[in-house]
């Protein structure tokens, strides 16, 4: 099974809407309070920020949380877009309008006081703007592969425990998405064609890719395998 989805066609978007709806009954069935209230209120930029590079980065929603709930350092509650527990990273959704063109002096001071208690906490304040998601989505992606390929380790996720060559196949073979081949492996590496098709046996010897088009006797291309995903994601 292949581990990429392609959002951009009608079938991808009709999916991760419902995905996402279930998601978000889940996430309303375990809240109360205040975050319930957060829940229900208009959720158009978190949405973004999922379809556009959360969902195509990590393949699922397991383990995120909508509107996690945190105590800045004065004593008033917070709540970020979207947590990984295991990145240990608050996402955020900010529109220009929003957070920046009509924002009075007292929130700017808020919203400084508030990313200094996100760091307090010992947690990765990670946003992104609404131009961007619409804009760039592919960087905000690979912004996001250079954050889990950077923290993994510290987080227990298991892609740093790879050698740093097979690592580097991985994040970029995620981030285009797609088959790729041993012409690609040796730009992104800068290696010879011998020692790229090395890394990729032994990629392939521990089931993080598999053949991709050919024949029997000749693979032409690659493509990496749900275990994999699944590994970036700590599982």
């Amino acid at each position: 099974m292949a581990a990429f989805l392609f959002w951009g066609s009608r079938e991808a978007c009709s999916k991760f809407e419902k995905e996402f709806e279930a998601f978000w009954e889940q996430q309303v069935r375990s809240a109360s309070g205040q975050r319930l209230e957060m829940l229900q209120r208009d959720l158009t930029g978190t949405r973004k920020l999922l379809e556009t590079v959360i969902l195509p980065v990590f393949g699922t929603f397991d383990g995120l949380f909508l509107e996690y709930e945190m105590m800045s350092l004065s004593g008033v509650r917070l709540y970020g877009d979207i947590f990984h527990p295991k990145l240990r990273t608050v996402f955020e959704e900010e529109h220009f309008v929003t957070h920046a063109e009509k924002i009075t002096r007292d929130r700017f001071a808020f919203e400084r006081a508030r990313a200094r208690s996100v760091a307090t906490l010992g947690l990765i304040y990670f946003p992104y703007s609404r131009d961007e998601l619409e804009k760039k989505a592919e960087f905000c992606q690979r912004n996001l592969y250079e954050l889990v390929g950077r923290v993994g380790h510290v987080s227990g996720m298991g892609l740093s425990r790879l050698p740093v060559y097979e690592r580097e196949v991985l994040r970029m073979a995620l981030f285009h998405r797609d088959c790729f081949q041993i012409a690609d492996v040796k730009e992104w590496l800068q290696l010879q064609h011998e020692a790229s098709r090395s890394v990729l046996r032994a990629l392939e010897a521990k089931a993080f890719i598999e053949p991709w088009g050919g024949g029997a006797k000749r693979c032409h291309a690659f493509r990496i395998t749900e275990k994999a995903v699944h590994l970036l994601n700590g599982k």
